[in-house]
């Protein structure tokens, strides 16, 4: 019977503990590229609305253990609005956002949770950042967009080290995937 070498064993204790910074990894290296031109720097603006969506809902549902499965309605929903042409995904995630905020205000969350007025805030900053980004000059918007997924990025990692709001593989995952976005953003180009 042969033993596993040190490397190797580091090597699987890593992916082990660190799967979602792999997942991120692998998923990047699969659409690496796709922001380079004008049409892949908007789609992106277009998703980035449904990250700071998704601390919001968690927030607001006190739920982290949903992150995941909130971020596969929300690809499913980026993918079926293009699809379908119905609308942009921003102002369909600009609108639900609106929509739990108008609840928490409804029900006195917004008024007494600083948990969700810190969500409440940033959706309002990435979002912002998103939907200025995809209305002004691309040469700009390409900047602006960048600036919400590296900043978005920094704020998962902000959460992970809390370990608060969405799941702690989320955080990661998505802190990961956000900076190579932004990179990607400005460096591709």
């Amino acid at each position: 019977m042969t033993q596993a070498t040190p490397e190797r064993a580091s090597w699987t204790t890593w992916l082990l503990r660190r799967w979602p910074t792999a997942l991120a990894l692998g998923a990047s290296a699969l659409t690496f590229g796709g922001s380079a031109s004008d049409a892949g720097m908007t789609g992106m603006g277009q998703v980035l609305p449904l990250l700071p969506l998704l601390y919001l809902v968690m927030a607001k549902l006190r739920r982290p253990s949903w992150t995941w499965p909130g971020l596969a309605i929300g690809f499913a929903a980026v993918f079926s609005l293009r699809a379908l042409d119905i609308a942009p995904p921003a102002t369909v995630f600009t609108a639900i956002a609106l929509a739990v905020l108008v609840w928490a205000g409804v029900d006195g969350q917004l008024g007494k949770d600083g948990t969700f007025q810190i969500q409440a805030i940033g959706m309002l900053v990435f979002g912002g950042l998103a939907i200025a980004g995809i209305i002004v000059d691309p040469d700009l918007g390409r900047y602006l967009v960048a600036a919400g997924w590296f900043f978005h990025g920094v704020w998962d990692f902000v959460h992970l080290k809390l370990n608060k709001v969405v799941a702690r593989s989320f955080a990661e995952w998505c802190g990961v995937v956000d900076v190579l976005v932004a990179a990607e953003l400005v460096f591709m180009f």
